[in-house]
């Protein structure tokens, strides 16, 4: 039988094109993660679950997939949106805004990294194959640099070293030539404070490397002391793990210009070779039909939503977070809303009903016909073919909710036999969407990174379960109560007792 094609839209070329590795059904891709100098928001992991789609796709397909996702951890400024990024670096500012909370920019980077990696396992999101930081690749930066200069593709200045456009023809072909020299040419009349260097050669020229004696991370270069533009760490880490053409970029689409069309500069610049084929760029997240903006109280991490109350945060569900993120297809604009995000903490809940009544079906070994088995093999392949069409995944979860509330409609008439077909088809669900179970990989099911609440409450319910195993009742009330404020819902019964989070957004 064929491999089933898998078509994503390519930025490249402006269409849907066939994922094609260079290595049959070996995709090799690199997806930009992000500059740790805070808690990442819902914006960029709408981004990163679209490039963990793209690896539970084509896995899904039987294919073999090296994913790599970076952390930018020096060298991303604040005015990033034109080629030569100008003021200060996005690490620096957050160091002087945090005070006292950190040491060092080192020690804020290190704890931010740490953060980002919970978040990632609490969405469910598979664990890159390399996950390399800037700071970790910089003698390969500084050759790298080295070498575009030795080819007469860089050029050296007071201030920098520079990568001369001009001497690459195609830039321009991803995000188009005229938008670029536009954002490149018109930053002074934006209202920019970047100082354009008065030595450089056109004014579409960016940094390789930058000279600044006050800038926090340095390194020793023979350019002398400084650190890489924000845009060569990428193209160095991609190649670094996935050789001189990878098979699929993706990121948001703030990243098109300038990061991504510096990045296939520098590469092919380097290599002579085409350096990525296909071009994947996840769009914007409105709020409630607004910007996500701090200045209009809409902006919201990932770990201030799936906190619990008592810490502060909001006590949603990461896989309802997950639902709702994914609720849109990755290429149009979303919309997120607390009333999706509502009904995706329901449909979770029914999640949940349905993998308990599958669980009691398959201990009690009931006998009897499979009565679910074909219909639901139909439902996953209705969201397989979804999700390689362009990843439609708003299709792939009507498909899961129609399976979802087939099996709810059996109720606890669920025989061996279809229980079996329904354990089959939740973990096949589960390894295309990531939204049955709280596991990374396959193998994180009950970490306490997976969900950070669940160490709280199952401890809670060990003492709870303890103080009525020896009589003493008040206590245990007591501790239901808590749970009660923390937004749990303690279900006991002949079985044992199981929990949920209430739905509360």
């Amino acid at each position: 039988m064929p491999t089933p094609s898998f078509r994503l839209y390519n930025t490249l070329t402006g269409q849907t094109d066939p994922v094609e590795p260079a290595e049959p059904q070996h995709l090799r891709f690199y997806a930009c993660g992000p500059t740790v100098y805070s808690y990442a928001h819902i914006g960029n992991f709408r981004s990163f679950v679209t490039a963990d789609l793209i690896a539970r796709t084509a896995e899904a397909i039987g294919w073999d997939v090296t994913f790599v996702s970076n952390i930018t951890d020096v060298g991303h400024l604040t005015e990033d949106d034109v080629a030569d990024a100008g003021g200060e670096d996005k690490m620096a500012k957050a160091l002087r805004k945090e005070g006292q909370r950190f040491a060092n920019v080192w020690d804020l980077a290190r704890y931010f990294s740490d953060a980002l990696i919970t978040d990632w396992r609490a969405l469910n999101l598979r664990e890159p194959d390399v996950r390399p930081r800037a700071t970790e690749h910089m003698q390969q930066q500084i050759q790298a640099v080295a070498a575009l200069q030795e080819k007469g593709i860089a050029y050296e200045t007071e201030k920098g070293v520079y990568f001369a456009v001009e001497q690459f023809p195609a830039y321009g072909k991803l995000s188009g030539n005229q938008a670029a020299e536009a954002l490149a040419e018109g930053a002074a009349g934006q209202g920019r404070t970047t100082v354009q260097d008065p030595e450089k050669r056109d004014p579409r020229d960016f940094a390789l490397w930058k000279k600044d004696a006050k800038h926090l991370m340095q390194w020793h270069s023979p350019w002398g002391w400084g650190f890489p533009g924000w845009h060569i760490e990428c193209s160095v880490m991609a190649t670094e793990y996935l050789g001189e053409q990878i098979d699929l970029h993706a990121g948001g689409e703030d990243l098109i210009f300038p990061h991504h069309e510096c990045e296939i500069a520098q590469a092919e610049s380097l290599t002579g070779k085409p350096f990525a084929k296909h071009w994947v760029h996840t769009r914007f997240l409105q709020v409630e039909g607004e910007k996500m903006s701090k200045s209009t109280g809409n902006f919201f991490t990932v770990r201030e939503l799936i906190a619990s109350e008592d810490e502060g945060g909001r006590g949603i569900s990461p896989l309802a977070l997950r639902m709702t993120l994914l609720s849109g297809q990755y290429r149009k604009p979303f919309n997120f809303t607390f009333d999706k995000l509502r009904d995706n903490a329901h449909h979770i809940q029914r999640i949940e009903t349905v993998i308990q009544r599958v669980d009691a079906a398959l201990q009690a070994n009931a006998e009897g016909d499979d009565f679910v088995g074909e219909r639901l093999d139909g439902l996953y392949e209705r969201a397989l073919q979804a999700m390689l069409d362009d990843l439609n995944t708003p299709e792939a979860l009507a498909a899961t909710i129609e399976g979802v509330k087939l099996l709810q409609g059996v109720g606890d008439e669920l025989s061996g036999a279809s229980a079996q077909s329904a354990r089959q088809w939740l973990d096949k669900i589960n390894d295309l969407l990531g939204i049955i179970r709280p596991q990374t990989e396959g193998e994180i099911a009950d970490d306490a990174t997976a969900d950070p609440l669940a160490e709280k409450v199952e401890a809670l319910l060990d003492e709870r379960a303890e103080a009525r195993a020896s009589g003493r009742y008040d206590r245990a009330d007591e501790i239901r109560a808590l749970l009660d404020e923390m937004g749990i819902e303690v279900m006991d019964s002949s079985d044992g007792t199981t929990w949920r989070r209430k739905v509360s957004v």
